[in-house]
């Protein structure tokens, strides 16, 4: 029996907190700014964490999100949707346990989404990855 490629490949998926936080740094390497990772587990038990953070222009905006995908995509994880790419206001990445959020500062203070959640615990995100 032939077994695919795609399992012989295959390795554990890191922790939730491990793919956000690598997220974070994501933003952070491509100069996303007021970059948050909250944990959500406590409060909703659709997903574990948010990654939030602000691009200045929609270049950048697009540059976040293609390699926070490249980067979890390169770590086993898959993107389950994406909303708002176009319009680069509020570009949404769905990975099930963890959404990314990348805003521009007018929509970012709009919606206040840190402010919406204050409940969630705020993770240092450059501690977790040592």
């Amino acid at each position: 029996m032939t077994v695919p490629a795609s399992r012989l490949l295959s390795r554990p998926l890191p922790s939730a907190l491990h793919r956000a936080c690598l997220a974070a740094k994501v933003a952070a390497d491509n100069k996303g700014q007021d970059i948050l990772v909250l944990d959500m587990r406590g409060l909703t038990p659709l997903y574990d964490f948010f990654v939030i953070s602000t691009g200045i222009s929609r270049r950048q905006i697009h540059t976040v999100v293609e390699e926070t995908d490249a980067a979890l995509r390169a770590v086993g994880d898959s993107r389950l949707g994406i909303e708002g790419y176009e319009s680069s206001r509020w570009v949404v990445q769905d990975y099930g346990d963890v959404v990314v959020h990348v805003f521009d500062p007018d929509t970012r203070d709009y919606y206040k989404l840190e402010e919406l959640w204050a409940d969630a615990p705020r993770i240092d995100w450059e501690k977790e990855l040592g």
